[in-house]
Parts: structure tokens; sequence; C-alpha cells
């Protein structure tokens, strides 16, 4: 006995020293040089400050009373993210049968029988046990079960949390989205009544200052085509809402909201260091996870070549004389222990640590390559703001241009100003306009997605 325990003592020893009881570790990754420069083609965006706009509360982000209630109302009921909460509720319930397997399992299985032979009068046994059996975790089977069960934990929390970081900024998305048409909405009115009271006074003009025909008809012309692109504007609008209804669960409706020119978000674009974003970014996380949940399987399949050692017992109150127990009842105990090695099992425990080492490379693969993922949008994002903050400065000095070219137009339109100088002013205006809305959207939008890249969603 004493040689048989020193055996198993020194083949634990052996098996510590192949890996099997040790905890997942992350594997170096380099993030430096992660977020390109947006100013430069060939550097990388060096960043030592360590706060981070995915680190600050959505709350202090989108300022917009009313988004914040449609935010709330889409954290309380979107369907999306009640689903990750009930998966979140399973894998604790998973952890918890992982830790329950070192406790010993208990079974009662009550019996009764009735027997007569040639006619004699019946025999009556029974017997009322509480069978139990423990599985002895030497070679680390259950522990990396339930360090695996851990890891499915940690990454159904990091689901939970990728869904609210998109219900945020999709919310967001679709709000800025409604205000720009909006105000691309109230502008086109606008010029539509500018083009309309063109026409009517042109035509009014018409033999007084020598018009012709086809300029009247040029001026109503663009005055039906300005009014034309209203009802497009007011499908986009009522789309949107119906988009934001759903993500709210709720049935398509109207959105409150605020103006365009109200909105105040964020100008300094903090990153943070790269290291940052494998624990804010929850996508990335997850990925982490996976890796370190095939990690423990690799070791699980590795225990799986070693003794699965069991140790079962009973104890019953029966009558039974097959027991050697005589009327009346009285006490029967019973221990077992038992040791299974497997020695030959047509390939499947080779084949399965295969498996779960092939599952550990790809997880490792599928890890990295969403570190270079975040990273680019991180990028992409940064370039988006830096854009189209330069193009909405220039085109609000080419709207109040053409804004004046307007008006001295319209002054002339008496004094040998041609239709076609009108038409044309008042169209580039329009376009200038909508430009400049354009622009001042996309940043909006920029902003929100790298609130979205930078793991945002606190």
């Amino acid at each position: 006995m004493k040689k048989y325990l020193f055996i198993v003592l020194c083949s634990a020893l052996l098996l510590q020293s192949c890996g099997i009881y040790n905890k997942y570790k992350r594997p170096d990754v380099n993030t430096t040089g992660l977020y390109r420069d947006t100013r430069s083609d060939l550097d990388t965006l060096v960043s030592r400050d360590t706060t981070s706009l995915g680190s600050t509360p959505w709350r202090e982000v989108f300022t917009d009373p009313q988004l914040q209630a449609l935010i709330d109302t889409a954290l309380a009921n979107n369907s999306d993210l009640l689903t990750a909460a009930l998966s979140v509720k399973q894998a604790e319930s998973m952890l918890s049968v992982a830790k329950l397997a070192y406790v010993p399992s208990f079974v009662f299985a009550p019996s009764g029988s009735l027997s007569s032979w040639d006619h004699n009068k019946a025999v009556q046994t029974y017997s009322l046990p509480i069978q139990a059996s423990w599985t002895i975790d030497l070679f680390g089977s259950l522990t990396n079960a339930k360090r695996a069960q851990q890891a499915v934990l940690i990454q159904s929390r990091d689901y939970q949390r990728a869904v609210k970081t998109s219900i945020i900024s999709n919310v967001a998305n679709c709000y800025y989205t409604l205000l720009m048409l909006d105000r691309q909405l109230e502008i086109t009115r606008q010029t539509e009544s500018l083009t309309r009271e063109t026409w009517l006074k042109m035509q009014d003009m018409k033999e007084l200052y020598g018009y012709t025909e086809a300029s009247v008809l040029s001026a109503k012309a663009n005055y039906l085509s300005v009014q034309a692109s209203i009802p497009e504007i007011e499908r986009q609008i009522r789309e949107v809402e119906n988009s934001l209804s759903l993500l709210l669960a709720q049935a398509p409706q109207h959105i409150n909201r605020s103006t365009f020119d109200e909105q105040c978000l964020p100008s300094n674009l903090s990153t943070g260091v790269g290291i940052q974003l494998l624990r804010n970014r929850p996508d990335v996380h997850a990925k982490e996870m996976a890796l370190a949940n095939c990690f423990y399987n690799v070791n699980r399949a590795r225990a799986a070549f070693y003794p699965n050692i069991t140790v079962s017992g009973s104890l019953a109150w029966t009558n039974s004389s097959g027991a050697g127990v005589v009327n009346p009842g009285k006490m029967l105990a019973q221990a077992v222990a038992s040791l299974v090695q497997p020695i030959f099992q047509h390939g499947q425990l080779v084949a399965s640590l295969k498996v779960a080492k092939a599952d550990q490379e790809k997880a490792y693969l599928a890890w990295q390559q969403s570190i270079l993922n975040a990273g680019s949008e991180v990028s992409n994002a940064l370039k988006q703001y830096e854009t189209y903050a330069r193009l909405s400065e220039i085109e609000a000095e080419r709207t109040a241009t053409l804004q004046a070219n307007v008006e001295a137009v319209e002054l002339l339109m008496t004094n040998g100003a041609t239709y076609l100088e009108v038409i044309t002013a008042q169209q580039a205006l329009l376009s200038s306009q909508l430009t400049k809305v354009g622009d001042d959207f996309n940043k909006m939008q920029a902003v929100v997605n790298l609130y979205y890249a930078l793991g945002g969603g606190q």
C-alpha cells in the first residue's frame, strides 16, 4: 500500500511538471504602434496618456438629456442585451456545477420486493440505501474543468458588455442621424421658400426686365427640384425613427429629440495606451477568454491519459437475507475504491488532445486578429474625426461666401443678373449647407465610433 501511494504521489508531481495544473497566462503581445498617427502616413501614434475616452462613463460623453433617456430605455428593454444577461446566468449555473464536482454525489434509491417459492408464504424484503460517490481530482481533470468554465463565464460577461457598448453606440448614431436629417430638412425648406420666391419674382418681372419664358421656367424647375428632395428626407427620417424604435424594443414611433446645433461632444479624443485596449474592448477580452478556455481544455485532454480514482460507498437499512441480514432490519455499510487507467481507447484520447491543441491555436490567432482589428478601428475613427473637422471648417467658410454671393446676385436681379447666375448661386449654397451638416455629422459619428472602438460603455 505504501509503495502504491508513493507511485501515485510521484505521478502527481510529474503531471505538475507537464503543466496540467498551470493557470492561464496571457501570451506576450506587442501593442506598440497599434494606432496610426492621423497626420503622418509613416508614423504611429505614440500615446503615454493613460486616460482613454473608452473609460469615460457614457453619460459624460453623450450629454444630451433626450439621448440619455433613449439609451436608458434601450439598456432596459433591448432583447439582445436581455439575452446576453441570460447567457451570463447560464454560465454562472454551469460554473456552480463545475465547483460542486469536487463534492461527493449522494443518491437515495429505496427498493422492495415480494417473493414466494412453491406456493409458500410470500417473503417481503426491502432496502433503503444512500449511495455516495466521490471523484478524487488527483490529476487535475475537475480543476481544469472548473477553470475552463470560469473563462466561459468571463467570456459571457464580456459579450454582455460588448452588446451594451454596441447598443449605446447604435442609439447615439441613430439619434445624431435624426438630428442631421432634421437640419437638412430645415435647410431644404428654407431653400424651397427662397427658390419659390425667386421664381415668382422673375415671373412678375418678366416683361419689365425682359426675362424670357425659358428663364422663368428654369427658375420654376429649380424650385420644383428643391421641393422634390423634401419627401426623400422625410422618408429617411421615418426609417431612422423606426430603426431607433427597434433598438428601444418599441413599436415604430416618433422620437423626441433636440436640435443638431445643440450637441456638444468631447473634442479631446484621448486613446490611452495600447495595452488598455486588451482590457477595455469586451470583444477582444472575450477572444482572450476563449483562448483561456482552450488552454484548460488542452490540460483536461492531457489529464484524460491518467487514472481516474473514484471512492464510493453506501449506507442502507435493509432486511435482505441475501446481504447476510435477517429480520428485523439492520444497517449495512459498504465502501469501495476504484482506479481506472485508460490503456487503449481506439486513439480517441490522442485525437482529443490534438483537437484541443488545434482549437487553442485557432483561438490564439483569432485573439491576435481581434487586437489588430480593434487598433484599425481606433485609427479609422481618429482619422475620420480629424478629416471632417478640417472639412467642416473649410465648408463653413465656403457657405458664408456662397450666402453672400446669393444675396449679391438677388440684388442684381433687376440690374442685369442672368437667371443662370441666380439659380447657380442658390444651388451652390444649398449644396454647401448640406455638405457642412454632413461634415459635422461625420465628426459626431467619429466620436461615437471611437468611443466604441476603445471599448466604451461603462
